[in-house]
């Protein structure tokens, strides 16, 4: 845990201040980082209004493993469905490649008229560049990501470049022995093990990649929020506070 090495340097220093777009919840990342109860937080109010960007749950669908064949053609016609309603650019993340190429497939065969262009593993620097180049003022098209990978932060796409997102996975960590362990570990410390491991890294990915959206007081976008897992409190209490999620988009 990133606390046990970080708190000896904030102890250590006179002040410390930390600062980023996603530190919601303020216990969490206390915890995390090993920050003291008296620590103050400053929830700087965001530039951006809820008129900017509609936010669909689409609690319809199920991107659960065991439900992701299922999910196939849902995810197609939703999709589809916004494209012809406001055709431009859109992003679509995904929690692997397999879904990912899955739904591209399917896309491709059913809606052959929108243009698709699609993550790849492993790509370099020049690829990486080719792919948000097809992100014009001019172009119209669905780029297909994986959340938390090199288009889900830190890419900026203003305008028509990118009027909305499709977000196909609540973004949950992979269940496996390491982040099982790390959970039982955060269980005994906070009583959270579920939340800290697995639910705040998650909804953090898919705040940042529901971001690319909106970049600038001038856009106007929408992002799907694609799991029935979304309508739940303890995920819409996550969100930013200037979104006004709507139920169910059909």
């Amino acid at each position: 845990m990133p606390a046990r090495f970080i708190q000896p340097r904030l102890t250590a220093a006179r002040s410390t201040v930390l600062f980023s777009a996603t530190l919601n919840p303020s216990h969490y990342y206390r915890d995390l980082l090993g920050l003291p109860a008296s620590t103050v937080w400053i929830d700087v109010e965001s530039p951006f209004h809820h008129d900017q960007l509609e936010v669909h749950i689409v609690s319809r669908i199920s991107t659960r493993y065991t439900h992701r064949q299922a999910s196939l053609a849902p995810i197609v016609e939703l999709m589809a469905e916004q494209f012809q309603a406001r055709p431009g650019n859109y992003l679509a993340f995904f929690s692997s490649f397999d879904y990912l190429q899955q739904v591209a497939e399917l896309m491709a065969r059913t809606h052959p008229h929108i243009t698709l262009w699609q993550q790849a593993r492993g790509m370099g620097e020049g690829e990486r560049h080719a792919f948000l180049e097809r992100f014009t003022l001019s172009s119209q098209g669905i780029g297909f990501a994986v959340l938390g990978g090199a288009f889900g932060e830190g890419i900026d796409l203003p305008g028509a470049r990118l009027i909305g997102a499709f977000i196909a996975t609540l973004g949950l960590p992979q269940l496996n022995p390491v982040n099982e362990q790390f959970k039982q570990r955060m269980a005994a410390l906070f009583g959270a093990g579920y939340d800290y491991t697995y639910l705040y890294p998650g909804v953090q990915k898919v705040i940042q990649a529901a971001g690319r959206v909106i970049r600038s007081q001038s856009d106007r976008g929408v992002v799907m929020l694609i799991d029935d897992r979304f309508a739940e409190h303890k995920v819409t209490q996550l969100f930013p506070a200037w979104w006004r999620p709507v139920g169910s988009k059909t």
